[in-house]
This record gives structure tokens, sequence and C-alpha cells, in this order.
């Protein structure tokens, strides 16, 4: 059986374009808004739209009410069959670089799909914005020198041109926490903890393996779509005013009169069009384009 590896290069733009990132595979742990390896433990009205899970140390109490979320599993079958399928999740998102942006702020960029590593604790201040469907993998630090993901107060990432949250994970090789009125999208899977802090939000998961998650006076949904439902509705606390739903998408912003392209780091639907057409067997390939190919027994 034969094994066909492509890698395209756009020569003269001096740009390598990576087939795109696979989805890491949530399975039982994609059917919780929040999953804490130990504790959750919640401040204020958090209103969840979604599954909560802990383990044996339980959900603190106190906690539910003030707040509000879906069905609470504490240490038993679901929850133990969850915090597998997250660990072969948190596993699988380890996927080649499309690009390296350690040092980079990821507020201000605008990123197509694909996998975007930082090996030292990254920046989030102003708007990342994400363009376009397909996977998106953020790879924080590394298991040799597990570092931290902090947002700045405020911050946001946006989604246009059909990037859906259920497309977006961020795999934190230590912990995270999402600063006041950060609004965030996507699977936060942590190695440790999770921390969300007054009045953020998540059109997402919070997902943490090994420690507690804490909250306070928040805004969960868990996202639909990539084969999972929707949540079943839960009614919001008295006193959260954050809004009911939370809007995965802005407005498109057009390029400037006679410039714009491609997004940094876009997948170019052309060429992954193209891709398809050479594993088809159609063999045409446009002039300037490089397509290398090597095979390989299995």
């Amino acid at each position: 059986m034969l094994g066909i590896s492509l890698s395209i290069v756009i020569v003269g733009a001096n740009s390598l374009v990576a087939l795109a990132a696979t989805d890491p595979g949530l399975g039982g742990a994609g059917n919780f808004a929040v999953l804490a390896g130990t504790t959750i433990t919640n401040t204020g009205p958090s209103w969840i739209s979604g599954a909560i899970g802990a383990g044996a140390a339980g959900i603190a109490p106190g906690s539910f009410p003030p707040g509000t979320a879906g069905p609470q599993h504490v240490n038993d079958g679901v929850y133990t069959t969850a915090q597998t399928n997250l660990t072969s999740a948190y596993a699988n998102a380890v996927q080649t670089c499309t690009t390296d942006y350690t040092g980079v702020n990821l507020g201000g960029l605008t990123l197509g799909p694909g996998v975007y590593c930082q090996t030292t604790a990254p920046t989030l201040t102003g708007t990342l914005t994400l363009n376009g469907s397909g996977i998106y993998i953020f790879l924080i630090g590394t298991t040799a020198a597990p570092t931290t993901l902090v947002t700045a107060s405020a911050s946001k990432v946006v989604l246009i041109g059909g990037a859906q949250p259920c497309q977006v994970f961020w795999r934190v090789t230590s912990s995270a926490t999402l600063n006041t009125t950060t609004q965030f999208v996507g699977t936060i899977m942590a190695n440790i903890s999770i921390s969300m802090l007054n009045s953020a939000t998540l059109n997402g998961r919070a997902l943490a393996r090994t420690g507690a998650v804490t909250l306070d006076t928040n805004r969960i949904i868990q996202p639909t779509g990539c084969g999972y439902a929707a949540p079943a509705a839960v009614a919001p606390p008295a006193g959260n005013t954050l809004p009911a739903t939370l809007p995965p998408t802005a407005a498109v912003v057009a390029p400037p009169s006679g410039g714009g392209g491609a997004p940094q780091g876009s997948g170019f639907p052309w060429i992954l069009a193209l891709v398809a057409g050479v594993l088809a067997g159609a063999g045409a390939v446009g002039a300037g384009l490089t397509i290398r190919g090597s095979r390989r027994s299995s």
C-alpha cells in the first residue's frame, strides 16, 4: 500500500503552506462545557450552557447556586470516560507547526486554519482574528518546558469567514487564565488548571486534565457543530448580565483598495482544492507552483 507525502511551495512568495491540521478528537470530553481534574469552584452568578464534571474532590459547596449549569457529573463513569478522552485529545493535538509565533503577540493577527506554536508564555492583547473554516490548534509550551496561557483584560478572539468555535483548540502545557472581560473562543485543554476571572466569557470548553477549574461570574457556552449537538438551554442566574448568546463571528473587513491578500497563516482554499485534484490523479499543476512528492511502502 502506498502513502503520498506532499508539500506545496509558492515560488517567489517564499511561503510554505502546510496541509490542514486535524481534529484531535475530544470524544466524551466534547460533551462538557467544564471539566476539572480535581474540583470546580465558582464565585458569583456564572452561567454555563453545558455539562460540568469534577473529580473525587467534587464541586465546591456554594458554587451552584449561585451559578447555573447543565448536568453535573462528579467522579462517575461519564466523567471518567471524558477525562480519558481528554488525555487522548491532549496528545493528539501535538502536530507539525504551520508557524512558530514564539514571542509574538497574537493580538492583531489574522490567521487561517493551521497549527501555531508558542514555546514561551504567549501574549494575547487586543483581538486575534481567525479566518476560514478548518481546524486551528495553538500549542502553548512544550512537555520539556511547560508554560501558561494568560490573556490581557478585554482581549478577544473573533471568527470570520466560516470559522467555528468547535474548530479551535488551545493545548496548554501548564495552566490557563482568562483575564477580566476576556472574550475567548475555542476548547482549552490545560494540563493543570483553568481560571476565568470576573466577566470573562468563553464560547468553547474549559477542560483541565489534572487540576481545578475556577470561575467568577462568567458565561460559558459549550459549542455546537463538529459532530456535537447544542447543549440544553440553561436559565441565567439572577445577577448575571453577560450575553445570552456569544456571537462566534464578526463582520468581514474588506482589504484596502489596491492591496490586501490572504490572512497570515491562511489555508488558501484553492491550494487545498489543487491537492485534492492531485490525489485524485488529476496531475494538473499551474505555472509557478512546485509540488514535491515522495512515496513510501507501508
